[in-house]
């Protein structure tokens, strides 16, 4: 049947209604998987309940939850019914959830488990509203969703006759869905999506991964980030079992567990996984250890389809039975698509990955494009490494004169909500859609993103400095966790550094160096030589006017919990800038 609305989806699963592990996750140990049918039953179940009590059109409700089934059951039985969802990110701080709920004018919130019921329900308590509240646990604290859903089970054939009615109306242009941006650069603003926005890009997408029926999906992206909907969406239509990662820290386990076909990615993943990787290539020795870092270095110059000629095709094959057939082992050994984006993946990382055999689809958009606007393709002619690919179908790009990147297509938002004047600034005066990117196209229609439009500075002397694309090579440093490149108005640029801890702490299991603690480290005098040595090594690839001339070592492991990160893993600068002020002045000694 014809896809138009999200929740057109569940006809699809009612005609495959014996699929077993349609949406699946691991509770107590156990994988608990939910079949097609109860997936279009408790949908269902939750919708007729909703409007046994009361809930209409437009209104809105808030999710804030981890990656479990349960949270479709509710994104879908809203739809069916014309109500908003309102996904919200598990890291937000009070004041942050207080704003959602008052400027989403939620009527309900529903919390997954008891530890995040207790750090939302401070904002909820505190709103002057009155705001239901239900969890996906059973907690004594709170009512449980459950009992909506058991509220549906005994709707009238009047309600279901009417939710019918309700659903034809709603066309492809209505609002489905409200999305709050993670807020880089301030307060974050409300996205409005359509049903059109949704399902256009997932549709192309699905093209794009071509999943089967009898394949599994490990879903890591967190539900309420437009990307992580959007694969899980487009998952869902091609009939393939979404398996929840449990967490951050399992998702090694899960892949051996589940042997996944293909799992979806932010770049920070993708460099955790190499990261682990190369620390396991140093803890060999002799032979096998120049074996590896042998594979490592082929893999480095890697070019698809055979572009390198047959000599190096040859050592490829050498090294993918050595080395790379083992990375894959590691990833359950069935991957053979991974969706990448949310931010700028290291071309390094991306050609070595692509050598050992893992296809990392690497592609580029915003909440505001739901989300994608380019994407590459695992065929001739549609890939290019080191680019966000060329646009999906339906999907419009040109480069404006100043080299923002503008979009036009199905796909792009209905505007921002309750912000008409942000809305208007948006777009350009012939209704492109501006994305604050700074990038260009290539003669094959490859996008190449380079920077934010408003994270290029200015040094004193009148040079440009794009901060991203220096940051992103600085990152495929072993030595590098995280680093900010600082400088603006200032003669010169230079970076506050957060170490990878994990690397010196293996150097120090291995008494190479040595050092007490975090404090410690970044005073060590040999690990600060070390670090200097790498910069200038990086800085070698760089214009005179990028060079880092100077930086300063950092104790903190920036992470969205501690705040220099947003919860999609992108650099909060101006929180950074405050909490690193003093060191920013030393640097250029104010």
């Amino acid at each position: 049947m014809e896809i138009k609305r999200n929740f057109d989806l569940l006809e699809k699963y009612k005609a495959n209604s014996q699929k077993e592990d349609a949406l699946c996750f691991k509770q107590n140990g156990v994988w608990k998987k939910f079949s097609a049918k109860e997936y279009v039953d408790l949908a269902y179940s939750f919708c007729y309940g909703l409007y046994e009590m009361g809930f209409r059109n437009g209104d809105k409700i808030i999710t804030i939850s981890n990656n479990r089934p349960e949270w479709n059951f509710v994104d879908l039985g809203m739809a069916m019914l014309g109500v908003v969802h309102v996904p919200v990110f598990t890291s937000l701080n009070v004041a942050e959830y207080e704003y959602v709920i008052k400027h989403s004018e939620a009527k309900m919130v529903i919390i997954s488990d008891v530890k995040l019921f207790k750090s939302v329900f401070p904002a909820v308590d505190d709103n002057q509203s009155k705001v239901l509240v239900y969890t996906f646990d059973e907690i004594s604290e709170a009512s449980n969703w459950m009992e909506i859903v058991n509220i549906g089970k005994s709707a009238s054939e009047q309600t279901k006759a009417e939710i019918e009615k309700i659903k034809i109306g709603i066309t492809e242009d209505a609002f489905a869905t409200l999305i709050y941006t993670s807020g880089t650069t301030g307060q974050s603003k409300g996205v409005m999506l359509s049903h059109k926005n949704l399902v256009s890009n997932f549709l192309s997408a699905a093209k794009v991964f071509n999943l089967k029926p009898s394949d599994k999906y490990l879903s890591i992206l967190p539900l309420c980030h437009v990307g992580g909907r959007l694969g899980n969406y487009q998952t869902q239509y091609s009939g393939a079992g979404i398996y929840y990662a449990e967490n951050m820290g399992t998702i090694a386990v899960n892949m051996q567990e589940i042997r996944p076909d293909g799992f979806d990615a932010v770049p920070r993943i993708i460099e955790k996984f190499y990261e682990v990787i190369i620390s396991k290539g140093k803890k060999l020795d002799g032979v096998k250890k120049k074996l590896f870092f042998w594979a490592v270095k082929v893999a480095s110059t890697y070019k698809p389809f055979g572009e390198n000629g047959w000599f190096y095709e040859r050592k490829l094959k050498l090294a993918d039975k050595l080395i790379f057939s083992k990375w894959r082992a590691a990833l359950g050994n069935n991957v053979r698509i991974v969706g990448c984006g949310g931010a700028s993946l290291p071309y390094k990382l991306e050609r070595i990955f692509w050598a050992a055999g893992i296809k990392i689809v690497n592609m580029y958009g915003l909440t505001e494009t739901s989300p994608i606007i380019t994407i590459n393709r695992t065929s001739k002619g549609g890939l290019k490494l080191g680019s966000v690919g060329k646009t999906i179908e339906g999907v419009e790009v040109k480069i404006a004169e100043d080299g923002e990147i503008l979009c036009k297509g199905p796909n792009v938002m209905i505007g921002y909500y309750k912000e008409d004047d942000l809305t208007k600034a948006a777009f350009d005066e012939d209704g492109w859609f501006k994305t604050g990117d700074i990038g260009h196209v290539d003669k094959n229609g490859f996008l190449m993103v380079t920077d934010r439009k408003k994270e290029i500075f200015k040094l004193s002397n009148g040079k440009f400095i794009a901060p991203q694309l220096i940051e992103i090579m600085f990152k495929e440093s072993a030595l590098i966790d995280q680093l900010m490149i600082v400088g603006e108005h200032e003669k010169f640029a230079a970076a506050i550094i957060s170490p990878n801890f994990k690397y010196f702490e293996d150097l120090r299991s291995n008494n190479e160096v040595s050092y007490a603690d975090n404090n410690e480290l970044i005073e060590n005098q040999s690990i600060i030589s070390m670090m200097s040595s790498e910069v200038e090594k990086m800085n070698k690839a760089l214009n005179p006017h990028e060079k880092v001339v100077k930086f300063k070592l950092v104790t903190d492991e920036w992470t969205p919990a501690t705040g220099e990160l947003s919860p999609t893993l992108k650099l909060r600068r101006q929180v950074i800038a405050e909490k690193y002020s003093d060191l920013i002045s030393q640097i250029y000694k104010k």
